[in-house]
């Protein structure tokens, strides 16, 4: 009889991404780089988004809440994916296991969640200007956010108590950089249809409904900005919106991928590949596209540098603040040409 609740394994061994040693090190300089430049650009934005008084508008608010789920998925695998490169045993615990499945998928949650709260600011933004204060009050923009913790959490614990029930008897060896939902069920020797399931029903909702909604939120942008007169407003905006759905097409094609096929075809190997895709660079990618494309954070940026000048000056008796354009106030939309200036969030 088949044993369902238990496991005979402690621990796991995650085999990474190469088992080459000649590859260790080059891996561990490219991941480390690349982890430092997430945490660096995206403390940058959510620091900018507190501080910057002209920035205490919904977007900047969004776009605060999407950098602290960037760094907090990028640091739920990649420190413990570095120490398991120079280690001997690469081993995780069965809970340690458990608990980073938890916060990945969570995290990967609340990201979706967020870009579809973000499309839709961006859709009222351009598309019903007038609305916008009286759409997306403060109190509005705080439960769209409390809503997108809950809801992403939910999915978490859904997925986590699913794994708990998979056994797990002689192979305790993960081919992947950390502890996802199909390696884990690769491996298991008890039956995962009912995990498989509600991966491709429940994961499909969640996914390609939020998916489904940007999709059509940039249709409506993109229809208004065809009306924009200025040939240089429509160039701005295009490429903005080109830039936003690039990110876009990376996340969600990259997840449909992983996670949207049957586990019998699945391969460990290619998914460890384009798993790097999403857990990685789209949230390196983030900061850039949706920020520093952004004059409201290049004059905030301007004004943050000018301050710590000014202050390295004063100290040393020596030096003066350049000139820039770091007063300017925001006036443009993540994706418009022509969006009236954002109120403020806060007062």
């Amino acid at each position: 009889m088949e044993s369902t609740n238990w496991t005979s394994v402690s621990h796991f061994i995650l085999l990474g991404i190469s088992t080459h040693p000649e590859e260790q090190i080059p891996l561990f300089v490219l991941f480390l780089s690349m982890y430092i430049i997430n945490v660096s650009g995206n403390l940058v934005i959510i620091m900018l988004t507190i501080s910057t008084t002209h920035l205490h508008t919904p977007m900047y608010f969004f776009l605060g809440n999407l950098s602290l789920a960037d760094i907090g998925f990028t640091s739920t695998i990649v420190p413990n994916m570095l120490l398991n490169i120079f280690s001997d045993t690469k081993t995780i615990s069965y809970i340690g296991c458990l608990t980073q499945v938890y916060f990945f998928i969570s995290f990967a949650a609340m990201e979706n969640f967020l870009l579809e709260v973000m499309a839709y600011d961006r859709y009222v933004a351009i598309c019903h200007p007038f609305h916008y204060p009286v759409v997306l009050t403060r109190r509005v923009c705080v439960q769209m956010v409390a809503s997108c913790f809950t809801l992403s959490h939910l999915h978490a614990l859904l997925h986590t108590l699913l794994m708990t029930r998979l056994s797990f008897c002689a192979n305790n060896q993960i081919h992947h950089f950390f502890c996802d939902l199909y390696p884990l069920m690769k491996i298991s020797c008890s039956s995962t249809y009912i995990n498989t399931l509600v991966i491709q029903t429940e994961g499909v909702i969640i996914i390609n409904g939020a998916l489904t909604f940007i999709i059509i939120s940039y249709s409506c942008i993109i229809s208004a900005i065809l009306h924009i007169p200025s040939a240089i407003g429509k160039w701005r905006a295009f490429s903005t919106c080109g830039s936003h759905l690039t990110v876009v097409a990376i996340f969600y094609g990259t997840l449909t991928w992983v996670y949207f096929q049957p586990l019998a075809s699945y391969s460990v190997a290619k998914g460890c590949i384009v798993t790097v895709m999403y857990t990685v660079v789209t949230p390196i990618l983030n900061p850039f596209i949706y920020s520093l494309r952004n004059g409201g954070v290049k004059a905030a940026f301007r004004i943050w540098l000018n301050r710590i000048w000014r202050a390295a000056g004063t100290a040393t008796g020596e030096g003066k603040p350049w000139a820039g354009r770091g007063s300017s106030e925001e006036r443009d939309h993540a994706c418009a040409g022509g969006a009236p200036r954002q109120r403020r969030l806060y007062k």
